[in-house]
């Protein structure tokens, strides 16, 4: 059923206040001159309708046409290994999947549904797996500033996770990011198992705040089929940028920084649903926060760190060991290997100690042996394990740092249990 309307009361910025009856509903579907729209408020017979292409050129005596429908994505199979723009329109030059439609403004999953994550999730980066494994349905924020690399980081999970599906959602992508993503799924061989939905920068930032709820409620929809499911998104900070764009429009009280009052209820809304069913398969979220002038304070990452369950910190082209927290982690690297929590550890008392010689040496204090050991094992350990161009699996990770300590120090300098030292100590250990 459509209903047409014709008077538009007041238009700003994006917003257009519609006279409206009590047949309309928040989240409908409405086009101002064939352009799209969606209710996003309704308040004494009057319809706020978010312009998705912009308000330029639309006069306040124009078409209007609700057709009291939400905004929709299919959950067809047919969507994986295809790129959708951010309002679910094909942009690969294919047709559009008409099967399986389903609103994307899906109610909260029944807690009665879900199981306690107990299932590791290897992305094949070694400072993720060893120090910060995460579990199947676990939501975690990348916490960065921009010029750091982490579409490269996002790229490389996105290829090596062990998952049935991969989905990304590109907020405010610049071309290029759109173009790198897109030629890196083609060139790994990944797309035949991605769906890709992008935002671009140059495109309303109205139609950015869908992408989340159209990425995930696919993402849900296919993992109800058994599938294990990566929700990759990226960059969250703009997500939020445009809910601030859409509060100012609209007049409301302005809470910490102008965001929003509601901004941490936003954000938990999507995150929430990650999922491990019972009976089915799971959603997995990862996403990209930058942090503006690296102020982990600002309001979109203060928020995130309370809903999520963990966070990486992505800083000078590594994923960083201090502040990096996987909440998770306890539940699996227990089930991975016998001496994974020992060399996880282990690894992290060198590296401080690391840093404590940097800083000595720095300062132009003499070292002795054993400082100048773990010199040479945060070197090693830069390099054959943080540097982003590292890929290898759990185990040879945990083999490699048994290779690293084997270099740099002698075995009885390594606390770590006999028993599981006799049985990993590398043959080609120096000292």
């Amino acid at each position: 059923m459509q209903r047409v309307q014709k008077r538009i009361i007041e238009v700003k910025g994006n917003i257009a206040a519609v006279e409206a009856d009590d047949s309309i509903g928040i989240g409908d579907i409405a086009t101002v001159n064939g352009e799209p729209a969606t209710v996003i408020e309704l308040d004494k017979g009057v319809a706020y309708l978010q312009l998705l292409e912009g308000s330029m050129g639309v006069p306040v005596n124009t078409r209007i046409v609700f057709t009291q429908k939400s905004p929709v994505v299919s959950a067809s199979d047919a969507m994986i290994g295809r790129i959708f723009d951010g309002l679910g329109n094909p942009i690969d030059n294919r047709g559009e999947v008409k099967e399986e439609k389903r609103s994307i403004y899906q109610p909260s999953i029944n807690p009665t549904s879900r199981k306690l994550p107990d299932t590791f999730l290897e992305t094949g980066i070694p400072m993720i797996d060893v120090f910060n494994s995460l579990a199947r349905s676990q939501k975690i924020p990348i916490f960065t500033v921009a010029g750091e690399p982490f579409n490269e980081l996002m790229m490389r999970i996105a290829l090596q996770a062990q998952a049935d599906l991969i989905v990304i959602g590109g907020i405010g992508m610049l071309l290029r990011e759109f173009a790198f993503y897109k030629t890196e799924l083609e060139k790994g061989g990944a797309l035949n198992k991605t769906t890709f939905f992008a935002h671009l920068s140059h495109q309303s930032s109205q139609i950015a705040m869908m992408v989340p709820d159209r990425c995930l409620t696919f993402a849900e929809a296919q993992a109800r089929k058994g599938k294990n499911v990566l929700v990759l998104m990226s960059d969250y900070t703009k997500y939020a940028d445009a809910m601030k764009e859409v509060a100012i429009t609209m007049e409301r009280i302005p809470s910490n920084r102008s965001y929003p009052g509601d901004l941490y209820t936003m954000l938990a809304k999507t995150y929430e649903r990650a999922v491990d069913f019972r009976d089915a398969g799971s959603v997995s979220i990862i996403t990209v926060t930058t942090m503006p002038g690296d102020d982990v304070t600002h309001p979109v990452p203060d928020n995130t760190g309370y809903i999520t369950e963990g966070q990486f910190y992505l800083k000078g082209g590594k994923v960083q060991l201090q502040g990096s927290l996987s909440r998770l982690k306890q539940l699996v690297n227990k089930d991975t290997r016998e001496d994974h929590r020992d060399v996880m550890t282990q690894a992290v008392q060198f590296y401080a100690e690391y840093l404590k010689a940097q800083e000595r040496a720095q300062l132009g204090f003499g070292l002795d042996q054993y400082q100048k050991n773990c010199l040479h094992f945060g070197e090693l350990f830069e390099e054959r394990i943080m540097d982003l161009a590292v890929s290898m699996p759990l185990i040879e990770s945990l083999d490699s740092l048994w290779d690293i300590f084997g270099q740099c120090f002698s075995k009885d300098t390594v606390r770590i249990k006999s028993a599981i030292k006799d049985k990993y100590w590398p043959r080609s250990a120096v000292k």
